[in-house]
């Protein structure tokens, strides 16, 4: 059984810093690539960035030169290491795979960014 746990989130300043983690288990993690989602209140999930199998990263636009994506195999985690940080940012992420025909979702994470 797929198993995906994020940690990372919390309380930051707008400009601030934070790295989520998503830890895996239950799958050959080097074989698929890795996914970052967020829904922030009201509004609709969000495709945030991939990291790919082959070491290619995408992001939205919006968190372009801000965001970086990354993943160690060795480690069965994917990371989203995110700078210079907006309120507009606050949500829970989600770090998401899709294995066969089946998505599988970690429980989330709270990230709000606040002075």
């Amino acid at each position: 059984q797929v198993q995906l746990v994020e940690s990372g989130g919390g309380l930051v300043q707008p400009g601030g810093s934070l790295r989520l983690s998503c830890a895996a288990s239950g799958m050959i993690f080097g074989s698929y690539a890795m996914h970052w989602y967020r829904q922030a209140p009201g509004k609709q999930r969000e495709w945030v960035a991939t990291a790919g199998t082959g070491g290619t990263t995408n992001y939205v636009s919006s968190v372009k030169g801000r965001f970086t994506v990354s993943r160690d195999n060795a480690k069965n985690t994917a990371y989203l290491q995110m700078s210079s940080l907006k309120p507009e940012d606050t949500a829970v992420y989600y770090c998401n795979v899709l294995v066969g025909l089946r998505d599988y979702w970690g429980q989330g994470t709270q990230v709000t960014v606040s002075s």
